[in-house]
């Protein structure tokens, strides 16, 4: 894990120190911010008392970071004020996005520090394997944090919104003085950033943080996906089902090779691929047969596999998903008129469908249970599953 911190800790900068669970981190720091906004993360004040610095707390992928890290996280409790803003950053130095991700962190530190660090005490906490960041996400959010920055791809930010959830209910904030809840925030650094498309947020981790200095808070909606006999999973930007997460699931596999690991994924899912006829239930309606079912969208947001529009019509503010059905569609097909696709012209075609619905229930009419079904890239495993809306879920800084 990784900390940069306020001028306090300025002959620290850069140490690198595990985080074997998320903690809160103590000090008495008082100091007045001059951001203003009523809505803003960082609560400014007119008039004494001080309040105290807040922190922003970044978490970071610690493969390969020193063993002084110990010593670190001792003396910042000692340090740091009690109101923390978490990063999760998942896809740290030598992981994710082929290490691109850590890299242009590491690159991002100063710009961090320059712009925010007068008003903040920033850090950085590290994730130390796949769903850590749910777990920290959901300390920090008991904790009282003003928002949860995730920092790098959709995968990241798929985990952190997952942390504010816990056993189908919002996380609650254990703090009895809170005046908020806490906000999602994001920079994107990863090899998708496709929710960040949606909301027209260029790759551009310099503008998000002037996003997060400004932090004007919006409701957005989170998809939530159950079935029986499991616990819940939340997304927030396209649940897919059939070939498309067939082909995220190989494309996972090749993350190294960045956006080319999608092609690689679409062309191995096409090995032996064969159209299905499921049976859907729309808003609790009837049962109805969908034959020749090539993939099935459901989307809270606009885009996935790297740039591709597949529900062009969603709104994560919307209240509602975009489903976007895809039948007996042959591999021609789609180099025929993979352009649409990504442009999103793609349901004027002969064999698309859309609809907007609350609630979707989607089944396996042949029983086989080979069906996949992935949300924001990540494999949730087979069908049958139930995918429900939650509007207005989470206020996030845009």
């Amino acid at each position: 894990m990784i900390c940069y911190y306020n001028h306090l800790l300025a002959p620290l900068v850069g140490v690198h120190f595990p985080i074997a669970k998320p903690s809160v981190l103590r000090a008495e720091n008082p100091m007045a911010s001059d951001l203003s906004s009523d809505n803003s993360v960082f609560r400014g004040v007119s008039s004494s008392p001080p309040i105290r610095r807040r922190d922003l707390v970044f978490v970071v992928n610690p493969r390969g970071f020193s063993s002084f890290s110990h010593f670190f996280v001792c003396f910042l409790r000692k340090c740091l004020a009690s109101r923390i803003y978490y990063a999760c950053l998942n896809e740290g130095f030598g992981a994710g996005a082929n290490g691109r991700t850590g890299k242009e962190w590491k690159k991002l530190l100063p710009y961090l520090q320059s712009r925010l660090g007068s008003d903040c005490n920033i850090c950085e906490s590290l994730t130390s394997g796949p769903s850590h960041a749910i777990d920290i996400t959901r300390e920090a959010i008991r904790e009282g944090a003003d928002a949860v920055i995730a920092v790098g791809g959709d995968g990241t930010l798929h985990e952190v919104v997952n942390g504010f959830f816990w056993d189908g209910k919002p996380v609650a904030n254990q703090k009895t003085k809170a005046v908020h809840s806490t906000a999602l925030g994001l920079i994107p650094l990863g090899t998708g950033s496709d929710f960040a498309r949606t909301l027209g947020w260029k790759n551009d981790p310099c503008e998000a943080i002037e996003r997060i200095a400004k932090g004007v808070r919006s409701q957005i909606d989170v998809g939530v996906i159950s079935r029986e006999g499991e616990g819940s999973h939340y997304f927030i930007n396209v649940a897919d089902i059939h070939l498309s997460a067939k082909a995220g699931y190989y494309a996972s596999r090749y993350k190294k090779f960045g956006n080319l690991c999608y092609v690689i994924g679409a062309l191995q899912a096409f090995m032996g691929h064969r159209n299905q006829d499921l049976r859907i239930k729309e808003n609790e309606g009837e049962w109805q047969t969908c034959s020749q079912v090539t993939a099935l969208c459901v989307g809270n947001a606009k885009y996935f596999g790297g740039g591709m529009k597949i529900t062009p019509n969603a709104d994560p503010r919307s209240g509602s998903f975009e489903v976007v059905i895809l039948q007996d569609f042959k591999w021609y097909d789609f180099l025929l008129k993979l352009h649409k696709l990504y442009n999103g012209t793609h349901l004027s075609v002969k064999n698309v469908t859309s609809r907007n619905v609350y609630t979707i229930e989607v089944d396996d009419i042949s029983g086989s249970g080979s069906i996949f079904i992935q949300s924001d890239g990540e494999h949730l495993g087979f069908l049958p599953r139930k995918l429900s809306i939650l509007p207005a879920a989470i206020e996030m800084i845009c």
